[in-house]
């Protein structure tokens, strides 16, 4: 018994017309042309279908719809099993070439995500860098043990331009905004806190200290660029000329508890100097002292393999 005589279900086309439409739209879908190579090799389309973890009656329909749409008879069926015809035989073979080029599209398309995925590159703001990412980094090992991880830390406006020029392959950022061609998602949220060494006129005040005093005192403060002092300064509305500028987190803490001048630094730095009493906190009326810590990644390329397990991370 045949499911097609090759003239019944095909197309109609005015003579002389070009087939129209995309390739997609002319030629059968892959899983089609791996359902008629089983049906060849085994000589039985329930066998075929078992195989292919599929029911018999949608092999049957995946058969018809090929015939339909190259507009022959592929598959004649009998008690004995399934044969192919003789065009069935010829697009056989069409179809083994196409599947084995699916095949090698596939193996190539699993190396490129291998490479991607052997190797991680983070680029991060000194704060992130220092006391949010190394937890981050060991449970990304534990779910990733052989992806290689490089970790560069600068400031904001150095992390930003690290992910835009492909240097990076997430960034991580602690500025008021976000550079353009960056899209970013926040993943967490953090304090600035006025410091000074205990001994600083500062830290005998009965009172808050007013937002326009702190404006107009020089600071220990970090670079250009850095992501707590670009939120500073807008929050202030501007500051005053530096009494020191400093590259690190860390310089700046040993200089403000060294008692050179007070310091404005993250909550996140400042747990073990404050218990300590290394140095000490100095309120602050009159203005929010608070920012949006991102994630950072080129426009329209949403982060994929290790990058997107580490930005999953960051918000569990």
């Amino acid at each position: 018994m045949s499911w097609s005589d090759g003239t019944d279900d095909q197309p109609v086309r005015a003579a002389g017309a070009a087939p129209g439409g995309g390739l997609s739209h002319r030629v059968p879908e892959l899983g089609a042309l791996e359902l008629l190579l089983a049906v060849a090799r085994l000589g039985s389309l329930g066998r075929a279908a078992r195989e292919l973890g599929i029911t018999q009656p949608a092999a049957s329909s995946r058969i018809r719809s090929m015939e339909r749409q190259l507009g022959v008879g592929l598959v004649d069926r009998s008690p004995r099993g399934s044969r192919l015809t003789d065009a069935g035989a010829l697009v056989t073979d069409w179809a083994r070439r196409v599947v084995e080029a699916a095949e090698a599209f596939d193996a190539g398309a699993q190396a490129l995500r291998d490479r991607r995925d052997s190797r991680l590159r983070v680029a991060a703001s000194m704060t992130i860098a220092e006391y949010l990412l190394p937890g981050w980094l060991i449970a990304l090992r534990g779910q990733r043990p052989d992806t290689a991880v490089s970790l560069l830390a600068g400031n904001s406006t150095v992390v930003a331009g690290r992910v835009l020029s492909g240097e990076a392959d997430l960034g991580f950022v602690e500025g008021v905004s976000v550079a353009d061609g960056l899209d970013s998602v926040v993943i967490a949220h953090d304090r600035l806190i006025v410091v000074t060494a205990p001994g600083h006129a500062w830290a005998r005040r009965r009172r808050a200290l007013d937002a326009g005093e702190l404006a107009a005192t020089p600071l220990i403060l970090r670079e250009e660029g850095s992501g707590t002092r670009q939120v500073l300064d807008a929050a202030l509305g501007g500051l005053a000329r530096p009494l020191i500028e400093l590259s690190s987190t860390t310089a700046v803490k040993a200089s403000a508890a060294s008692g050179a001048g007070p310091a404005v630094l993250s909550e996140l730095a400042l747990g073990e100097e404050l218990s300590a009493r290394r140095l000490v906190e100095i309120p602050v009326e009159g203005v929010r002292l608070s920012r949006d810590l991102r994630a950072v990644w080129p426009t329209g390329h949403r982060p994929a393999g290790p990058a997107r397990d580490l930005l999953t991370l960051t918000r569990s």
